[in-house]
């Protein structure tokens, strides 16, 4: 790459929507652009009203988008930002970045990065910098293998304006977040990391993550939450951090994500994650129909995930599992089972209600589109909404979908339990397919583990 004459440049970094966390995704570019001397302004507009100053004069704009949510708010800054800055160069970063880029590029965003983005970003500015064209020269998906350094979270909002962690009520915990890793070994259907790293696995050095940490429990954090796409990726990286973690601060709390399948693999691991303070670990079942696990190629069953809650309560670990359940493939009996399952294994208050509304969404290169049965069930491209639009054949399912997303939206809003919002959730789906069944009273209902004995963070999230 041609070497340009070093200025500094100055450089805003922008985060739209991170599920209620402080953005590791700032933090990390922040890191090496102000290492490299450039002038570096974060702005979480999830956390913060929109600063017209951190985009005047700006060099770089740049937005990460690492969800499909987090996209479509960013697009929607494109003008904003044109408008005050018209010169400024537009880079999207994050996963969802590369996936769109034909749209992004006709918005007028100059530069598209995805993968390992903070040295595309480093060398960005640096070509700004030496008055480079507009013409992208860095990789669009890098894969390479970053020596990570320890993300400055200097200019971010407060780690108490985020997510906590819930105990009990009245009971939290302020929280962090940093990632141990990127990517995923994995190749599932429907997960929009499989177009981008394509199997791919990168690891953050366990001395810079637990320097993170570190800075994070000086700022006041509690608990961390680990972002890993799936913490036991690699488990001995997952093992030897936690275990250092738990020495130095025995008193700080963690979550992390684990497929069920690793769950399963990796048993004896489960011991050192209650050992060293592991407040939940949040899986994506998805589904309980093995056709559906088929489909999108999961890697796992519904006895698998019935395994799993058993050796979690031998283990005395919380379980939290996660779920696509509407799908073309969903049929009204089969969501009626889901929710049989998670009553009689007593995990309504393990699941958050939002996950019981979550349709599928299909990006752009999503690995849905090799079956051959998509051809007939999603559309052609819709570049506005970011992925293929789809309708189910049953026309109850999908109005079902949207029942209980209202559902969970009210309860929410008049902060009613998980498992008030989940009895709900049933009624309807019971009137979706015309049956009312026999149920017993709420004071005959079993007892069951009040809901702080099940810790949760204290925001809904979803992609």
């Amino acid at each position: 790459m041609e070497r340009y004459n070093s200025r500094v440049v100055k450089i805003a970094l922008i985060a739209t929507y991170e599920m209620g966390r402080q953005p590791f995704g700032l933090a990390s570019p922040a890191a090496w652009l102000r290492e490299r001397g450039h002038a570096v302004v974060c702005l979480d507009v999830s956390r913060q009203a929109f600063d017209e100053e951190a985009v005047q004069g700006a060099g770089l704009v740049a937005m990460h988008v690492p969800m499909h949510t987090a996209t479509r708010l960013a697009i929607g800054l494109i003008e904003v930002v044109r408008g005050i800055n018209p010169e400024a160069h537009l880079c999207f970063y994050g996963l969802y970045a590369p996936m769109n880029e034909g749209y992004l590029r006709g918005l007028g965003v100059g530069t598209i990065l995805g993968g390992e983005f903070e040295d595309g970003l480093a060398r960005l500015a640096e070509r700004i910098a030496g008055g480079g064209g507009k013409t992208q020269e860095e990789a669009v998906i890098s894969l390479g293998r970053q020596e990570f350094v320890v993300p400055d979270r200097g200019g971010l909002p407060e780690l108490k304006g985020y997510a906590h962690l819930v105990e009990a009520p009245g009971k939290h915990r302020v929280t962090g977040y940093t990632e141990a890793s990127r990517g995923c070994k994995h190749l599932c259907r429907h997960c929009p990391i499989v177009p981008v790293y394509q199997g791919a696995f990168r690891v953050v050095g366990r001395e810079v993550v637990l320097a993170d940490i570190r800075q994070q429990v000086e700022a006041g954090a509690r608990h961390i939450t680990f972002g890993d796409p799936d913490f036991f990726n690699g488990p001995g990286h997952a093992r030897g951090l936690v275990e250092a973690l738990h020495r130095e601060f025995p008193e700080i709390t963690y979550d992390v994500t684990i497929k069920v399948e690793h769950l399963l693999k990796h048993e004896a691991e489960l011991a050192v994650l209650r050992e060293t303070g592991c407040a939940f670990v949040v899986s994506a079942v998805e589904s309980l129909d093995d056709a559906v696990l088929g489909k999108l190629e999961k890697g796992h069953t519904r006895e698998d995930f019935l395994r799993v809650v058993e050796i979690f309560r031998r283990e005395g670990l919380a379980l939290q599992p996660t779920f696509l359940p509407f799908t073309p493939w969903t049929t009204l009996a089969g969501y009626q089972d889901m929710l049989r399952v998670l009553r009689e294994e007593e995990l309504e208050e393990n699941v958050a209600p939002i996950q019981l509304a979550i349709r599928l969404l299909i990006p752009a290169g999503s690995r849905l589109l090799e079956l051959p049965e998509m051809r007939g069930v999603a559309a052609g491209f819709d570049a506005q909404a970011l992925a293929h639009p789809w309708k189910h054949a049953d026309a109850r399912v999908d109005a079902l979908c949207e029942a209980v997303r209202r559902i969970v939206a009210a309860g929410e809003e008049r902060k009613r339990t998980r498992r008030e919002i989940f009895a709900e959730i049933e009624r309807a789906a019971e009137e979706a397919e015309g049956v009312t069944r026999a149920r017993m009273s709420e004071a005959a209902q079993p007892v069951l583990a009040a809901r702080a004995a099940v810790p949760y963070l204290n925001e809904p999230w979803y992609c």
